[in-house]
């Protein structure tokens, strides 16, 4: 309990927002809480109101649950996860594979009080920003370039939040994501990164864990949605299945146990702001 209630404190501290407001009574335990390092490795250390902090502070249901798709039926491959997010998924197919990775970068901008950050581009590059949802601005098709236009009341409530994000989860996806994120050597491989191969089909992995050996080499915990919609996991790590860490030591292809990335597939959200198009 210590673990996880100190993360909650440390990560609140700032705003008095709550980290994780989806949650609606406290967690079983938390992604470090409830996987140790390799042996002989240790947790790289984080600044406590990093978004490194925030995602190895994310609730996790307990045990091993069944991954639960958008509407309450089990994932048809049950081997894939170590552990199950307490992240809800939505009632409609839209919470994805990089999908999720936005909500997760979304949500710990927002309980961080840093609502001008909250940005993303729509697969035709037009920027859909947050502040511009919550004051009133809503996005409409026309042609070949969307537009925002005043449509509602300002509303910069939660739920306002998850209309806005519900939206942004319809009209991006990998092809949008993997323009926006920068381009990183695996070698600086840090939590908040993401493999994405952009396309349609195309996949993304969320970086939420690493760990250092004290030899330079790092090993790192890998989450995920997929298709249909579905619960966020942590993967397996199919080499390895009793042991969800990848050791990443070279730029080579990842394997994950429902995609394989190319070598290079390794990218970084900017820092602030909407993202310049790569």
């Amino acid at each position: 309990m210590l673990i996880f209630s100190s993360v909650f404190l440390v990560l609140a501290g700032a705003t008095g927002a709550a980290p994780y407001p989806w949650l609606s009574a406290p967690p079983s335990g938390t992604i470090e809480s409830r996987i140790a390092p390799p042996p002989g490795w240790k947790r790289v250390q984080v600044a406590p109101d990093s978004f490194a902090a925030w995602l190895r502070g994310l609730p996790v249901k307990p045990g091993r649950p069944e991954v639960r798709l958008f509407n309450g039926q089990k994932k048809w491959n049950q081997e894939a996860h170590h552990l199950v997010l307490d992240v809800d998924v939505g009632n409609r197919d839209r919470q994805q594979c990089a999908d999720a990775v936005m909500r997760l970068r979304a949500e710990f901008q927002h309980q961080a009080g840093r609502d001008s950050d909250i940005c993303f581009r729509f697969t035709d590059a037009t920027s859909a920003r947050w502040e511009e949802w919550k004051s009133g601005m809503r996005p409409h098709l026309g042609g070949r370039k969307t537009t925002w236009t005043k449509g509602a009341k300002p509303d910069d409530s939660y739920v306002s939040f998850r209309h806005y994000l519900d939206i942004v989860f319809s009209y991006a996806g990998t092809l949008s994501l993997a323009r926006e994120l920068e381009v990183v050597d695996v070698r600086h491989i840090e939590a908040g990164d993401v493999f994405i191969q952009g396309g349609s089909p195309g996949h993304a992995v969320l970086v939420v864990d690493v760990a250092e050996d004290g030899k330079g080499r790092r090993a790192v915990l890998l989450a995920q949605s997929y298709m249909p919609a579905q619960d966020i996991h942590v993967l397996r790590n199919p080499n390895t299945p009793d042991n969800p860490w990848y050791v990443i030591e070279h730029d080579g292809p990842l394997t994950t146990p429902e995609w394989d990335f190319p070598a290079g597939a390794l990218r970084r959200f900017t820092a602030a702001g909407c993202p310049k198009l790569h």
